[in-house]
């Protein structure tokens, strides 16, 4: 089993044992919010899903069917729980305004969920932090997305239980739908910011600019001839295009190791990357 595959199952767990708790708090205490927290641990768990299956089908190697890989499987998998990240801070606002317009909320053990929010704080912490360091290692942008709802529900759940303590503290009730709506705030702002990582990739775009700048400074010390350089990134997977010049009297035995040695190079500094090179006379 993969890392990869790994961490996700392991988000699964986390989410399942969360929400089973959220419930339980939820239904002893009597709290809509802890209740409506468990909700939304649900899109939580139905963003793991996505994000397992997806890393599982990415990591396929390339068939007839699919001969650039599988890798955009991730992407639409982000666009996913993106969308999933952004309908939840919509409804917590919702739920905030409510709120605040006047429908009131019954709070009793108000202690009890409270610990229970800050016990899955801890818990989405923790794993969020393994679905990120996976991620970055293995460029995997569906775990990205997944330890993005893992951190939005950190947030909620510090804010709900934020909340319980100053309405416990003060019996100001409107304090908890305020501090929901900054949290959601927060949430739409990073799901924008995760929708167009996700998005960006299934339109075949470039590779960022800095590392295109990099690509060129690694085929410059390398005193590659070429133009007509281009870059796509599918997933984890990497794609580079270009254009070379040699002598145009070199033999093809040549003009081909010398092909080899600049992929050979590239695929050094590159993980699961693949280079088309064009040769031209010069």
């Amino acid at each position: 089993m993969n890392a990869k595959v790994g961490v996700a199952r392991l988000s699964i767990l986390s989410n399942t044992l969360l929400i089973i708790m959220k419930l339980v708090a939820g239904i002893i205490s009597g709290s809509v919010s802890i209740i409506s927290e468990a909700i939304h641990s649900s899109m939580d768990l139905i963003a793991a899903i996505i994000a397992f299956f997806s890393v599982r089908v990415s990591d396929n190697p390339p068939d007839s069917r699919h001969p650039y890989g599988h890798g955009k499987f991730e992407n639409i998998s982000g666009v996913i729980e993106g969308l999933l990240i952004l309908i939840a801070a919509i409804w917590i606002i919702v739920e905030a305004v409510r709120k605040l317009a006047g429908e009131k909320t019954e709070f009793e053990l108000i202690w009890l969920g409270a610990l229970v929010m800050f016990v899955s704080a801890a818990v989405n912490t923790f794993v969020s932090r393994k679905l990120y360091k996976v991620a970055r290692e293995t460029k995997s942008i569906a775990l990205e997305a997944d330890a993005l709802h893992l951190k939005t529900d950190v947030y909620t759940s510090l804010g709900v239980a934020v909340g319980l303590i100053l309405i416990m503290l003060t019996k100001i009730e409107w304090l908890d739908p305020v501090i929901a709506i900054i949290i959601a705030l927060v949430i739409i702002n990073e799901s924008f910011s995760l929708l167009k990582r996700a998005f960006l990739p299934l339109l075949d775009t470039a590779w960022p600019v800095k590392e295109i700048e990099d690509l060129e400074r690694v085929l410059i010390s390398m005193d590659v001839n070429y133009h007509d350089l281009r870059t796509r990134i599918s997933g984890n997977y990497r794609f580079i295009d270009l254009h070379i010049q040699i002598p145009e009297n070199e033999s093809v035995g040549n003009a081909h190791q010398y092909c080899d040695l600049i992929e050979n190079e590239l695929n050094r500094i590159y993980d699961n990357l693949t280079v088309t090179i064009h040769v031209e006379p010069c």
